[in-house]
């Protein structure tokens, strides 16, 4: 997961350039967990949401300990880029079915940007 070396740019940068990433990834992906367990996405079968619920919440778990360990050795090392693939991947897919399902339900739509600019 991790890529410690000599030929890695300096940690300061990789705490610059990955940690946001990371909170990103969390922040894209926690609201796709709270819509695809919020609504039913009529234009996916009920296997196909909880599929697409259980790939987020792993993905979650994945960077939740990606993020831990970073911390942990304080930026030392980078990460795969075999790693941030898929997670971008999966972020790209809930982007499209987040889209088409506020393209179809507007009112969920309107309701959600105002709930989210109520929060700290």
């Amino acid at each position: 997961m991790f890529t410690p070396g000599s030929n890695l740019p300096e940690p300061d940068f990789l705490k610059t350039l990955l940690q946001p990433l990371l909170e990103d990834f969390q922040y894209w992906f926690g609201r796709s967990r709270k819509l695809l367990e919020n609504h039913q996405i009529d234009f996916l079968s009920r296997e196909q949401q909880a599929a697409l619920l259980a790939r987020v919440q792993q993905a979650q778990q994945e960077v939740n300990t990606t993020q831990l360990l970073f911390k942990a050795i304080d930026g030392q090392a980078g990460i795969e880029t075999s790693v941030l693939v898929p997670w971008h991947q999966l972020v790209t897919e809930c982007w499209q079915v987040g889209m088409k399902f506020r393209m179809e339900h507007p009112e969920l739509a309107a309701s959600e940007s105002a709930s989210e600019t109520e929060e700290p």
